[in-house]
């Protein structure tokens, strides 16, 4: 609260960490988060890794990363973190409980942290390209949804990934974190409705 008025604080990125986690669910044939579209131009592979159970492990381990990844202060290590190597500070799994992701990730270090760099950058261009309106679709839909409920808005926060997804729309990844399509995020009208129940959901 400000002077007893609600406050909401959104965030946008496009954060390499996040990125670089999507881009290994894929190669490594993850279905998890099943909703969670894939990402483009990235290859999925055409079996699993390793044995059904070799593969569950490293689906588990993988979602603990993904929730640490997305939301490190909602999901600490309940042991010490290490980098993994070939990835740069994008990526820290914990010393302990992690050995099928480590192993099965090493050898995409390079292709992901490529990858994850492009996609960032090109959102952070796109972004500079247009200041201001990040802002202004937000405020628009928090004013919207105050003349709806005739009420101030609840103060909240959000936290929105926008990364190149197959499908437009927007998802819920965390419990204060949505992923948006790149695409979708660039069209105003359509962001607009979509952002709309997430920000009712919140405020």
């Amino acid at each position: 609260m400000t002077g007893g008025q609600p406050e909401w604080v959104i965030r946008e990125d496009a954060a390499q960490p996040v990125l670089v986690a999507l881009y290994l669910r894929q190669v490594l044939g993850i279905r998890s988060p099943e909703e969670l579209p894939s990402l483009r131009r990235v290859p999925t592979p055409l079996t699993t890794y390793g044995s059904d159970a070799e593969h569950a492990r490293l689906e588990r381990e993988w979602r603990e990363y993904w929730a640490m990844t997305v939301e490190p202060q909602a999901h600490p290590s309940p042991v010490p973190l290490e980098l993994l190597d070939g990835f740069d500070t994008l990526v820290a799994l914990p010393v302990d409980g992690a050995d099928a992701l480590r192993r099965a990730a090493r050898p995409h270090g390079d292709d992901a942290l490529d990858f994850a760099r492009l996609a960032h950058d090109r959102y952070a261009r796109e972004s500079a390209a247009r200041p201001g309106v990040s802002y202004r679709a937000y405020a628009s839909a928090i004013a919207a949804h105050e003349r709806a409920v005739g009420r101030r808005a609840h103060s909240f926060e959000l936290n929105v990934q926008v990364l190149p997804l197959a499908q437009r729309g927007v998802w819920w990844i965390g419990s204060l974190t949505v992923a948006v399509t790149d695409g979708l995020r660039g069209d105003v009208a359509a962001f607009d409705a979509a952002i709309h129940p997430i920000i009712a959901e919140l405020a």
